[in-house]
């Protein structure tokens, strides 16, 4: 078993805990599989951070290892490369129409996340607040 820390990304205390024989890695809250995340900006989180972790967790894993996130279900690299490509969609659109002087309900009404609704407001984290909370990270 290995431990390790992640730049901040959930929050400022992030590790991950990898089970090398086993081919198993648990990735706390810096993955959440099926569902928007929560971002913790009062401990040092960021949607920034938290396109590295994803981008740390796809490094360290093959096709067959298994992944067990912080919330939603036990996950393969796959799932982990949909959700990071999901945070840099969500990051880049919510970044654009801040950058274009939107304000933060502007870009809720713009509906930034509307592309993957379907799958991922599942969870306590709909889309306007995560919305929200990407649009206080860029």
């Amino acid at each position: 078993m290995r431990l390790r820390p992640y730049s901040p990304a959930h929050t400022d205390g992030d590790l991950s805990v990898d089970f090398t024989r086993a081919d198993v890695l648990f990735t706390g809250d810096t993955f959440w599989n099926d569902l928007y995340p929560f971002i913790d900006h009062e401990t040092g989180g960021s949607i920034d951070g938290m396109i590295r972790a994803a981008n740390q967790n796809i490094a360290r894993v093959g096709d067959g290892t298994i992944v067990v996130p912080g919330h939603g279900p036990v996950g393969r690299r796959a799932d982990l490369v949909e959700y990071r490509n999901m945070l840099v969609a969500i990051r880049n659109r919510v970044a654009d129409l801040k950058g274009r002087g939107l304000t933060v309900e502007q870009t809720i009404a713009a509906e930034p996340t509307q592309p993957f609704d379907a799958k991922w407001r599942q969870g306590i984290i709909g889309p306007d607040l995560f919305t929200k909370l990407v649009y206080r990270g860029v």
